[in-house]
């Protein structure tokens, strides 16, 4: 097997991944293209492109990247053998400035006579779109839930380079322990956090690092800037290494110095939902019960805490609990950060107002890997929003709310792998006890 972070292919894995999709599919006279798709040039960059990435389609099929690459397959050469690989041609430009590429396919200039040996079949195009083809938009739709479905539950190759990128961010989160403290910047708990993943052997960061200081921690896609730690202040940070275009995804929250009050209170609250949501990733179960249970036990708590009025179960019917955890509770993840999420095939939209963040809907099944990630926050733009404040004017106590402000928010995530039995959490090195 090649190097999981080389490029290289893995041709036992590329050759059960398309027998499995073939059948899943099973498509009957349509022809499936699948295209890699083409670098996106920086504007004003002249040259410059940003990093490249095959289409995560396109990659899963062929465990390689291939600028402008396509993969072809015909259902009536059978699910081995009609498989075919068309990419560019090496070109002298390459050669000179990037070096040399190894031609793993045929020339893309055979595609056209591929395709016209096989004029007047309908074609599916998944993956980028390819110049001069047509397709039915709706069929390609149904066919790309059918390709998500089919490669959700993740072989052993796929776990093997999970568990890479999160033995690289294990590496990551124990230095960053060390930054924790007065003065040191959120960009600087980045750099040391990222320079350690690469350490250990990741290929790049999973998507944008989040360190949060303070009132950052309560805004999800936070980019890290040069505000600086304070004693007491909440770290919330959010990343993960990739090894082979397969990655992790981490959050741990901290104080820096002394968790107690409210802020312990909050961390713990969301820590126990956290356990639990987890433990309850097993094969049958619905994901959007593991959500409502994450939603339901932290509201309990914000109750006990005082921080709102009633009855658990009402207040989240009422979508009380969406002013202090306004996501879902987590999303698949494998290649690439939300890799295969979405619904089961053929289900529609759900109406359970009390699940309106889900992110994925659908049974587990052994083999998945997917995201466990509670949090509650404390946010003004949703809590001083008049609507909200009229509508649950009875259910929050915005007296004691309103001391919080600044404070920022928690959140705890962990990847969870589903098997036959026991769920295993693959990033339980990643110390989240206080």
């Amino acid at each position: 097997m090649a190097s999981a972070g080389s490029g290289g292919m893995d041709r036992a894995e590329v050759v059960s991944r398309r027998e499995r999709i073939a059948r899943a599919l099973d498509l009957k006279d349509e022809i499936l293209l699948v295209g890699a798709g083409e670098p996106v040039g920086i504007p004003g960059g002249m040259d410059q492109t940003y990093p490249f990435l095959s289409h995560a389609e396109y990659f899963y099929l062929a465990d390689r990247e291939c600028i402008g690459g396509v993969i072809a397959f015909d259902p009536k050469d059978g699910p081995k053998d009609g498989w075919r690989d068309f990419e560019p041609d090496v070109t002298e430009k390459e050669r000179v400035w990037e070096g040399p590429r190894e031609m793993v396919g045929e020339s893309l200039s055979g595609l056209a006579g591929w395709l016209a040996a096989r004029r007047g079949r309908p074609v599916v195009n998944l993956g980028a779109a390819i110049a001069g083809v047509r397709q039915d938009a709706v069929r390609a739709e149904a066919v790309r839930e059918q390709f998500t479905h089919a490669r959700r539950p993740k072989s052993a190759v796929e776990i093997e380079r999970i568990r890479e990128a999160v033995k690289a961010s294990e590496a990551g989160y124990k230095v960053l322990q060390q930054y924790l403290k007065p003065g040191v910047s959120e960009r600087r708990m980045k750099i040391e956090l990222e320079a350690e993943f690469f350490r250990n052997g990741a290929d790049r960061t999973c998507y944008g690092s989040i360190v949060g200081v303070g009132s950052n921690a309560a805004v999800f896609h936070f980019t890290p800037g040069e505000k600086a730690a304070n004693a007491g202040d909440l770290v919330l940070v959010d990343a993960g290494a990739e090894r082979g275009r397969y990655g992790c995804d981490i959050t741990r929250t901290y104080c820096v110095g002394t968790w107690e009050g409210a802020k312990r209170d909050l961390y713990l609250a969301v820590l126990n939902a956290e356990k639990r949501a987890c433990e309850a990733c097993r094969a049958g179960v619905e994901y959007r019960d593991v959500h409502l249970g994450a939603a339901l036990d932290m509201t309990r708590s914000l109750v006990e805490m005082g921080l709102m009025k009633g009855d658990a179960e009402t207040l989240v019917e009422q979508g009380a609990h969406l002013l202090f955890f306004p996501h879902g509770v987590g999303h698949f993840v494998g290649l690439g950060v939300r890799d295969a999420s979405g619904r089961l095939p053929g289900r529609p939209v759900h109406a359970d107002k009390r699940v309106s963040t889900l992110r994925c809907d659908l049974p587990l099944m052994p083999g998945y890997v997917l995201t466990i990630e509670p949090g509650l926050y404390i946010i003004p733009a949703l809590l001083d929003d008049p609507a909200r404040r009229e509508k649950h004017k009875d259910h929050v106590a915005w007296e004691r709310v309103e001391k919080l402000y600044g404070m920022g928010g928690v959140r705890i995530e962990d990847n969870i792998l589903v098997t036959e039995g026991e769920p295993v959490n693959l990033t339980a090195g990643v110390v989240k006890e206080i």
